[in-house]
């Protein structure tokens, strides 16, 4: 068997809110649109955003940042400072730039309003 990538689904609380979080901060684009899910194009693989269904949401607090072990890495293509600082200014919080001795790129992790989180990489 041969297998290729093509997509990642998070389970969500607020699928419109997250869809608009990557569309605005990532420039991702809407490709499939209903009221419990959203896929999005990020290039070479595509992100679900699938509504958690309604017997588990009654058992989430309002405001309950989710912890996994997922993380989705943004190459981008602008300075790593730059982004991160326009994120910061628009209160995602963000953690500060690091970098690995012979890694060739700058890294960068944040959470989503929902505490899921993301990593820009930038060539050095």
């Amino acid at each position: 068997m041969n297998a290729r990538f093509s997509t990642i689904i998070l389970y969500v609380k607020n699928v419109s809110l997250l869809a608009h979080f990557y569309v605005e901060n990532f420039n991702l684009k809407v490709i499939e649109e209903d009221p419990i899910w959203v896929l999005l194009d990020a290039g070479g693989v595509h992100i679900g955003l699938h509504k958690i269904g309604d017997q588990y949401l009654d058992q989430i607090d309002e405001g309950y940042m989710f912890d996994n072990n997922t993380k989705i890495v943004f190459e981008i293509d602008v300075d790593i400072e730059s982004a991160r600082n326009e994120l910061v200014s628009k209160n995602i919080s963000m953690r500060e730039i690091k970098t690995f001795e012979n890694y060739p790129f700058r890294l960068c992790d944040g959470t989503d309003p929902e505490g899921n989180v993301f990593q820009l990489k930038s060539k050095k």
